[in-house]
């Protein structure tokens, strides 16, 4: 059988923690757990959850997965089921003594990625570096930005950052936008990513 491969446009996990986000109430986790037990451990954990009565301190419990395709020796195309990162599951709770205790005692979890050491409560995911995962998996959909063409936004990163410009092209498939920026006395387009701008009102 001949394997297609999906376009992956997937981080590695180390990179995935770099940033925090500053929300301090529901934020994304990832756990390790022996790899081919993700389905199990999350099983596990919704159960324990349940049973322990903290379902408003751990909303959302995934392994992510995405779709691909087999070309069988008759021609015909099947789809099939792969993990996206084997060996991890994605939790969204609210950081608690009590929560983290259940999540990290639960069986087959082995420890939280940007956890610093024994006993220390890990790093939540950015919404930059979760988003894509949950759109992958179908569970948010993509931003839609068109509304602010021919609008002022702010950079708020990179070598333009502290900038105002006005929206002047937005191409959603991928997720950039031209900033008319005015330099020296004159308009400079800038492109910039969706996560590189703050509206202005």
């Amino acid at each position: 059988m001949k394997k297609e491969k999906v376009a992956k446009n997937t981080k590695p996990l180390e990179k995935i923690i770099e940033t925090k986000p500053e929300s301090p109430l529901l934020q994304w986790y990832i756990a390790q757990t022996y790899s081919g037990y993700e389905n199990i451990v999350k099983e596990d954990l919704l159960r324990r959850v349940d049973s322990i009565g903290i379902n408003d301190l751990v909303a959302n419990v995934l392994s992510p997965k995405e779709v691909y395709y087999e070309t069988r020796s008759d021609g015909k195309k099947t789809a099939k089921e792969r993990k996206i990162y084997p060996g991890y599951i994605f939790i969204q709770m609210i950081i608690t003594d009590r929560s983290w205790f259940v999540v990290k005692n639960t069986p087959r979890i082995t420890g939280f990625l940007g956890s610093s050491g024994v006993g220390s409560k890990p790093v939540p995911l950015s919404e930059k570096d979760i988003n894509p995962v949950l759109l992958k998996m179908g569970i948010i959909n993509k931003p839609n930005y068109d509304h602010l063409l021919g609008k002022k936004v702010e950079i708020i990163s990179g070598s333009f950052a502290n900038q105002q410009g006005q929206v002047s092209i937005i191409d959603n498939d991928r997720e950039k936008m031209i900033v008319e920026v005015d330099l020296f006395g004159r308009s400079t387009p800038v492109e910039i990513s969706f996560n590189d701008f703050k509206e202005m009102s």
